[in-house]
């Protein structure tokens, strides 16, 4: 005789898969890992709390909306507050390879001015250049994520790009002779 296990809740079910992009998400608008821990712990009760409202369908674009709702509140309560701390990134390497350090050292300090430059784009445009170059999301996804029309999600994701680049062009890090930044900023 088989162990039987018992089915998994709808909340494990549709939500529990997608934890890792609610964390990214709450991570890249509140700029703080210990908030966006918070920030995603509070979703998931409003989401637990709300499930016998859910209808079946995409749970992960579900998370996302509450995990947004959630970090647009703690920003408005702290609008005026001291500025979250930056995301350190630092890499630690070996001095026996001087080359090869001084070129992932290169590397890094531009991964760190790319997160930098996200970091300082405001939070309408963060949110969308977050879902879809690191969650992957589809324009009309985000739009349904965000409570925004579809072409809101279309231009601000071109100013976002656009404001990117400039500040990366401001800071020295977008000049020509550069490669271009790929997705997983």
């Amino acid at each position: 005789m088989e162990p039987s296990f018992p089915a998994p809740s709808a909340f494990e079910q549709f939500l529990l898969p997608h934890l890792e992009s609610a964390y990214n998400f709450a991570r890249w608008l509140l700029r703080h890992e210990h908030d966006a821990e918070d920030a995603v712990q509070e979703a998931c009760v409003r989401a637990h709390r709300a499930l016998p409202r859910f209808r079946s369908g995409d749970g992960r674009g579900w998370l996302l909306t509450i995990v947004r709702n959630v970090c647009y509140s703690r920003l408005r309560q702290t609008r005026g507050a001291e500025a979250p701390e930056m995301f350190d990134d630092e890499v630690h390497g070996v001095d026996d390879a001087p080359a090869e350090l001084a070129a992932l050292e290169w590397k890094e300090d531009r991964l760190a001015q790319l997160r930098a430059g996200v970091e300082r784009l405001p939070p309408e445009f963060r949110e969308v250049l977050v879902l879809h170059e690191l969650e992957g999301l589809r324009y009309r996804d985000i739009a349904e994520v965000a409570g925004i029309p579809l072409g809101t999600v279309m231009s601000r994701l071109a100013r976002a790009r656009r404001k990117l680049q400039a500040d990366l062009l401001r800071t020295g890090h977008g000049a020509p002779g550069h490669e271009e930044p790929t997705h997983g900023l």
